[in-house]
């Protein structure tokens, strides 16, 4: 039931929500981050279907069950995930103003993510050494894309994290530093949802066809 309800408001004297209590810069900066965020994801869904479709389009070469070493994939899952975890208690020591906490779960999310880099650049360059290359076929194409592309998003943020450290080294917890480390946060919890789905589509799925 639709229930309406009528205010008589003299003229002049209405005011918005915003006028009585602006929004504050960190809803602001949160809900555009979003935005960002979803707009990648959109990028990520058309070359998981670009993948889809040219999964099979092996040119005759190597297909995923000849090249993928699903342990490997399974320890890069690992680090990525429990990245994630340390980032969340890095964010809640961030919250209490503890500082060596902050350094070390930041330190310790670091390690993982680059862990997980340097793994995924190892199969890359041993892939590379049995002739699977991008130009070897459309499924290599669409697969050295969607996966080079995540990758790429993993080093940006292991520069930002680098980065976001020495701000709370310099300047301590000030407001704009809370805020990009909030960012920072939601990003790596991103790409942490964004690679379940690429080792599910890509690496799961491609062993078993």
């Amino acid at each position: 039931m639709n229930v309406a309800v009528a205010y008589e408001i003299e003229p002049g004297t209405a005011t918005s929500a915003t006028e009585e209590r602006p929004v504050s810069k960190r809803t602001v900066v949160a809900y555009g981050f979003w935005l960002f965020l979803l707009s990648d994801i959109v990028m990520f869904s058309a070359f998981f279907a670009s993948y889809a479709v040219l999964v099979h389009a092996t040119a005759g070469g190597p297909t995923g069950a000849q090249l993928f070493n699903q342990t490997t994939v399974a320890i890069e899952t690992a680090c990525l995930l429990i990245s994630s975890y340390t980032c969340g208690l890095m964010s809640l020591a961030i919250g209490s103003r503890r500082r060596a906490a902050t350094y070390f779960f930041a330190a310790v999310t670091f390690i993982l993510g680059a862990t997980f880099l340097s793994l995924e650049i190892r199969e890359f360059l041993n892939m590379i050494a049995q002739g699977a290359t991008p130009q070897r076929s459309a499924f290599l194409s669409a697969f050295f894309t969607v996966v080079g592309c995540h990758g790429v998003h993993v080093t940006a943020g292991l520069i930002w994290l680098i980065v976001m450290t020495a701000q709370v080294a310099f300047k301590g917890f000030v407001a704009n530093v809370q805020r990009r480390l909030l960012c920072f946060a939601l990003f790596w919890h991103a790409l942490d949802i964004i690679w379940v789905a690429l080792f599910t589509v890509v690496y799961l799925m491609g062993v078993s066809q």
